[in-house]
């Protein structure tokens, strides 16, 4: 049976093999700096089978205006059973009075049916668009 928590202590050791399960290089050879993003994240939501972490949300934010989801990851051999979205619909249900909630994810069809079931809409359909600003070469 998986079990979620809101804003529970994960340490590194345990969050290191999710975020390799999905090839996020950007974390895994930055420890340090998915250590410090995740203490200064403004809402986690955490799934657990056992003992073993299988499906994290991470979001970022002011909690009033706007939250952004920055991280949602499932091991693959999780995936299709309802934890990502459990994650999201706790997310959504925690911040239900903040004006928006935003997230970027990879430009793909199952990604966008997913997203799109969750009530998100892409930036295009409100007139408006999306700006990255990367001042550090990765």
């Amino acid at each position: 049976m998986i079990r979620y928590f809101a804003n529970r202590q994960i340490t590194i050791e345990d969050l290191l093999p999710l975020y390799q399960s999905v090839s996020w290089t950007n974390y895994t050879e930055r420890s340090d700096m998915l250590e410090q993003a995740f203490q200064h994240s403004l809402f986690t939501v955490s799934a657990y089978d056992g003992e073993q972490l299988v499906g994290l949300l991470r979001a970022v934010g002011d909690g009033f205006s706007s939250v952004f989801i920055q991280d949602l990851l499932v091991f693959s051999s999780y995936q299709r059973q309802g934890i990502g979205r459990e994650l999201v619909r706790q997310t959504l249900e925690t911040f239900a009075d903040v004006y928006q909630i935003q997230l970027v994810t990879e430009q793909s069809d199952k990604n966008l049916a997913f997203y799109r079931s969750l009530g998100f809409r892409e930036l295009s359909d409100l007139n408006c668009t999306g700006l990255i600003y990367r001042g550090k070469s990765y």
